[in-house]
């Protein structure tokens, strides 16, 4: 948890994004390391979580990061908790809480809230176009004999 915030602060200081650090653990190793990159890179998705996961990712040559551990400087938002899910992460440590962030500018409690709208009820206008063309992808997955599963 220490090199998460370290990171956070770190780079923070070095105007490289928002304070948020996040590592991936494997066997007590570091196998990946993120801090917060939207402003360095105007990527919106370039949260610590995020950069840390796909680094980790990349170290094990695989998709799923199952035996492993995330901690993060923070509480995780949707878009980051989601990513810990579809990991396959096997635990979650975090320091400061959501409340936490959302005092300092970063409230993520919107997003949550949309989250369990009806699709009519969000605040984003959304609409299903082209549903039957759309599941031929689909229906041809199901079939697919070299599928890999996630």
């Amino acid at each position: 948890m220490r090199r998460a915030i370290a990171l956070s602060l770190d780079m923070m200081r070095a105007g490289r994004g928002g304070p948020f650090g996040a590592i991936v653990v494997k066997d007590n190793q570091i196998i990946g390391e993120g801090y917060n990159k939207v402003t360095s890179t105007q990527d919106p998705t370039a949260h610590a979580e995020i950069v840390a996961i796909r680094e980790a990712c990349r170290t094990l040559g695989s998709f799923s990061l199952s035996g492993c551990e995330i901690y993060t400087s923070c509480e995780p938002c949707p878009m980051c908790l989601s990513a810990i899910y579809w990991a396959r992460l096997e635990r979650l440590y975090f320091a400061n809480t959501r409340t936490d962030a959302a005092a300092i500018g970063f409230d993520d409690e919107k997003i949550y809230k949309e989250i369990g709208k009806p699709l009519a009820d969000q605040r984003i206008p959304t609409t299903q176009l082209l549903a039957e063309e759309g599941t031929a992808a689909f229906r041809e997955w199901e079939d697919k004999a070299d599928k890999v599963p996630y």
